[in-house]
Parts: C-alpha cells; sequence; structure tokens
C-alpha cells in the first residue's frame, strides 16, 4: 500500500537538501540514495518532484524585469522542457501505480466510478504544495521587511499547511478506494502539443512569423 505521507516526507526532505546544495541538477546527487532507501515507486516520485524543483525556480526567473529578452527566451524554453517531463513523470507514477494494482490482483468492473484526478497528479500537487511551503517560510529570514510583511507571510504559511494536510487526507483516501477496488485507476495522457514538432504549425511550418 503506499504511504501518502511517507511521499510527503520524501517530498520535503528533498526540498530542503536540494535547496542546501544548490546544483544545476540536484537529482543527479540523489536519485542513488533514494532509490537503496526508499524503492522503485519512491524513485518515481523523486525524479517526478526534480522537474517541479526547477521548474519552480525557472519561474521566479522569468518574472525578474533584470532578465535580458535573449536570457528569456531560454528561461522560457527551460520552463517548458520541465514542464513537459513533470508531466511525463506523473503519467511513469500512475503507469508504475497500475502495474502495481495489477500484482496485487485488485479488480475492478464496467461500473466502478473514477476520480477526477489520477494519484500520480494528487502526488505532483503535493510536491509544487512542500516548496510553496519551503519557499514561504524562507520570506521569514528576510531582513529588508517590517512585520506587516511578516504577519501576511505567517498567515500565508498556516493557510498552505492546512491545505497541505488536506491534500494529504484525500490523497490517501483515493490511495486506499483505488486499492480497495472502490475507485478505477488509470493513466491519463497529457499529449501536450507545444513540444510537438508534429502537433505545433509553429515548428513543422518553420516557424511562421509572429505578429
Amino acid at each position: 500500500m503506499i504511504s501518502i505521507s511517507l511521499l510527503a516526507q520524501l517530498h520535503q526532505k528533498m526540498t530542503e537538501r536540494w535547496h542546501a546544495q544548490e546544483v544545476d541538477n540536484p537529482y543527479e546527487r540523489n536519485v542513488g540514495e533514494a532509490e537503496a532507501e526508499n524503492g522503485a515507486l519512491e524513485t518515481l516520485v523523486c525524479r517526478q518532484f526534480q522537474y517541479n524543483f526547477l521548474l519552480w525556480h525557472q519561474e521566479d526567473i522569468a518574472r525578474s524585469e533584470e532578465v535580458s529578452e535573449k536570457e528569456l527566451a531560454q528561461v522560457k524554453r527551460n520552463i517548458d522542457g520541465y514542464n513537459q517531463k513533470r508531466n511525463d513523470w506523473i503519467e511513469k507514477i500512475d503507469d508504475r501505480i497500475s502495474e502495481t494494482l495489477v500484482q496485487n490482483g485488485v479488480t475492478v468492473s464496467e461500473e466502478t466510478p473514477m476520480n477526477t484526478e489520477t494519484i500520480g497528479s494528487v502526488i505532483d500537487r503535493l510536491s509544487i504544495m512542500a516548496l510553496r511551503i519551503y519557499h514561504l517560510k524562507e520570506q521569514l529570514d528576510r531582513t529588508d521587511v517590517g512585520e506587516e510583511h511578516f504577519q501576511g507571510v505567517r498567515q500565508k504559511i498556516d493557510r498552505c499547511q492546512r491545505q497541505y494536510l488536506d491534500l494529504q487526507e484525500a490523497a490517501q483516501r483515493l490511495v486506499d478506494e483505488t486499492f480497495s477496488g472502490r475507485l478505477y485507476h488509470k493513466t491519463y495522457r497529457q499529449m501536450k502539443m507545444y513540444n510537438d514538432p508534429t502537433l505545433n504549425p509553429y515548428l513543422y511550418k518553420g516557424g511562421t512569423k509572429v505578429a
């Protein structure tokens, strides 16, 4: 059975470790340890989280007015690439869950209902919340702002932490219902078009000029 609480702890652990290391590709230094400690599903979760981690910081850079147009274009491409991989690995998590359900002999009927989102997509949301809480807490260490800013940040942290726990509880219910056969699970393919040279007209038409 999948423990959402343990996966949330893994997200938090990776968030703190990767920020402390300050490396371009944090996963490269940690995958071996995560794989050895936690096993197959946790390794996929760690890998998927890598792209949210990298995506978060590229999104921050994209909002800076000090970034040149050339740099911004590269950042935008980085964002597109990381977002594509983020979604690819959500699918890999859901594929692994499907395999595990089969291995555990979980069966469903045609009438079995589905949830509005998959377990993999909920795990993705949990990883984003872990990043949000970490970066909000960073704000409490600033020396260039006043108490009003700190009060607002504390309120956001409190709300995010409550939402984080709510999401963990809902995710665990989804897991429990799925592995008991009361909910049907399958992988939803994102089929992102913007990175596909056969589907994005600005790619397969050779760069249509923007007005």
